[in-house]
């Protein structure tokens, strides 16, 4: 695993919310996890499928592009995918509790900002 890959995955664990990170291989074998076992298993092998149909959809619509992250947000979790040299990194969130007195969850409003960890440092996110 690459220094890029370790040093990624070091600012994904010192993330508030962080509740999980792994790092799948090419050949879809989790080689580095904090969930367990069933979870890590679970985890790269229904993102990793995830990370093939997202790739051919960007190939598809532009054969020159190529997929470079895939975020998937449910009610409780988000869920980031960055793919380096056809490595994925995955980091598991947990969201922040909804802001009842405002009628929207906390931060963003339409809640587009990356999270800290995946943006570069310098870059604003977008």
């Amino acid at each position: 695993m690459g220094e890029e890959v370790e040093a990624q995955m070091k600012r994904i664990e010192a993330t508030k919310g962080v509740i999980g990170t792994l790092v799948v291989d090419p050949d879809g074998v989790p080689i580095r996890s904090t969930l367990d076992q069933s979870m890590t298993l679970q985890y790269a092998g229904q993102l990793r499928q995830l990370v093939v149909l997202a790739r051919s959809a960007v190939r598809d619509i532009d054969p020159q592009n190529d997929l470079s992250a895939l975020r998937v947000r449910s009610k409780s979790n988000e869920i980031i995918v960055v793919t380096e040299n056809n490595y994925l990194v995955i980091g598991i969130q947990k969201l922040p509790e909804p802001d009842v007195s405002m009628g929207r969850e906390t931060g963003s409003p339409l809640g587009l900002e990356y999270p800290g960890w995946l943006q570069k440092e310098g870059s604003d996110g977008y």
